[in-house]
């Protein structure tokens, strides 16, 4: 039988596991920098590049804040 421990082991649930904690941090960038961290804290805190956390903002629409 196969059991949720045998699902765990398996590639594809490693990956999807990976690939969501990967979008989280994604997710965590706009907010750090609003807190006021910069780019580069950002990314060090999150253990992204540079260019990734770049690359993040440049995908995000224009910031409503008035």
């Amino acid at each position: 039988m196969f059991g949720l421990s045998d699902l765990k082991q398996t590639r594809v649930y490693q990956e999807g596991k990976q690939e969501g904690a990967r979008e989280e941090k994604f997710r965590m960038i706009p907010l750090l920098l609003r807190l006021g961290l910069s780019f580069e804290e950002t990314a060090k805190k999150l253990g992204l590049s540079l260019e990734e956390v770049q690359q993040e903002m440049q995908k995000q629409p224009p910031s409503q804040d008035i």
